[in-house]
């Protein structure tokens, strides 16, 4: 990979130390991505382990499509629409953050990239309710290694992913639209359907958006400049790593 960006900085014109630096100034961009989407992934999953803990924990069943054992607080997080208001509000601050990322300061992007991360781990504390916890670790692994290797892999190809992009971004959207349909039919066959191509098209996007966010090191980038795309793309990678993790779940995990 060293060898690779300094042949780019050499076909650009730059000297030898210049390249160097370039590479250097490169891997630590990366370094700072993956450290944030890294520990926006551990604070969901604390903050969803401890909203699981305070509404009930294993006191909690599932009886007639129903969550029953729960504690005020649990009532009130996981029952009526609350979880529905959740994934709204979650949502809408990624779309807010992804429009307005431009016009944010470091810090307040940061900000709210943590908060998101935090919201998301409350909406999501229902899968200790309908999935064993071994389960979840072990999908989570599974996860986590697919996800190491398919960012390796779209950080050390030098083959252009950028004409896939547009075909997975299309079945992101054929994936909610399924779901929404799915959500009325409660259908087996296509909610396993879904999962697989879920788990395919996040897999892609993985490759194709650490590629993307490579591309986007500028080494003439100022800190504040260079701090809103180390967000962007952290945000990028969370998600691909978070809806792999959740597609690879309804496939994989043991339900209580």
């Amino acid at each position: 990979m060293s060898d690779f960006d300094r042949n780019v900085a050499s076909a650009r014109g730059f000297g030898a130390d210049r390249a160097v630096a370039i590479d250097q100034g490169l891997r630590a961009y990366m370094i700072r991505v993956y450290n944030y989407m890294a520990g926006a992934v551990a604070l969901t999953g604390i903050v969803s382990w401890l909203t699981y803990q305070a509404a009930g924990g294993d006191a909690i069943r599932i009886a007639g499509g129903r969550f029953v054992g729960l504690t005020p607080f649990g009532q009130f997080v996981m029952g009526g629409f609350t979880p529905i208001v959740l994934m709204l509000a979650a949502f809408g601050l990624v779309m807010f953050i992804s429009v307005r990322i431009n016009r944010l300061q470091y810090t307040t992007a940061m900000g709210l990239f943590v908060l998101y991360s935090a919201l998301l781990g409350v909406a999501l504390s229902t899968l200790f309710v309908q999935y064993t916890g071994v389960s979840i670790t072990r999908v989570f692994l599974i996860s986590a290694a697919s996800f190491g290797a398919l960012s390796l892999y779209g950080y050390t190809t030098q083959r252009d992913l950028s004409p896939i992009g547009s075909f997975l971004i299309m079945g992101v959207f054929g994936i909610i639209l399924a779901m929404f349909v799915n959500f009325f039919l409660v259908s087996s066959a296509l909610d396993f359907t879904i999962s697989v191509i879920g788990v395919l098209v996040f897999a892609g996007l993985t490759a194709y958006d650490t590629q993307r966010i490579k591309e986007m090191y500028d080494v003439n980038d100022d800190n504040t400049v260079s701090g809103r795309k180390v967000v962007m793309g952290a945000l990028s990678l969370y998600l691909d790593f978070l809806n792999l993790f959740l597609m690879l779940l309804r496939l994989l995990g043991d339900r209580r």
